[in-house]
């Protein structure tokens, strides 16, 4: 599976570490060169001796999702940064794709609504920078078996549930789902 990441920041960075390690082909993007610089460098101090995990660092949003299974996006948890990623997503990825972001305050449902492929949404219900703060400084054994938060738009695929689980539980997480009930 190819996992894409949109954004290079302290999440994005994470999560591209641990897809990695999992064994997914990722591809991280960012607008700014200097974050993909960062995440290099954060990947190289993480492998340590090892050889750098699998992961191309790209500079379009077009080139990281062009063949990408699942795509999560780690812009700010704000409305309008979400729903213009969301759009561009949309319209860029296979129709096969799957959109993942976090967020804590804005529905699913109502972003998934925006997109030609609303069954094929899903949410991380976290703090982006609590939940990275976290992971950064857990350790692999310690994040093992712990609850991670998915929400979905009312009409979500199976395909979709199993991809999203399959992908959290090779990282080490237990994934719960819930239905975002907020109206439309």
């Amino acid at each position: 599976m190819q996992v894409a990441i949109i954004g290079a920041g302290p999440l994005g960075r994470w999560l591209a570490f641990a897809a990695a390690r999992a064994g997914y082909t990722v591809l991280l993007e960012d607008v700014m060169p200097a974050n993909l610089h960062h995440a290099q460098e954060y990947l190289r101090q993480q492998s340590g001796p090892e050889a750098l995990p699998k992961v191309m660092f790209v500079s379009t949003i077009e080139a990281a999702v062009r063949e990408a299974d699942l795509v999560i996006d780690c812009v700010p948890d704000e409305l309008e940064s979400k729903l213009e990623i969301f759009c561009l997503l949309d319209r860029m990825a296979p129709p096969r794709t799957v959109l993942m972001t976090p967020t804590m305050r804005l529905s699913i449902a109502d972003l998934a609504s925006c997109t030609y492929r609303a069954e094929k949404c899903v949410a991380l219900v976290a703090n982006a920078r609590e939940f990275t703060r976290g992971m950064m400084t857990n350790s692999q054994d310690r994040i093992n078996g712990t609850d991670i938060l998915l929400r979905t738009p009312p009409r979500v695929t199976l395909d979709t549930i199993a991809l999203v689980r399959q992908f959290w539980e090779s990282v080490g997480f237990m994934p719960r789902f819930e239905v975002d009930t907020a109206p439309l």
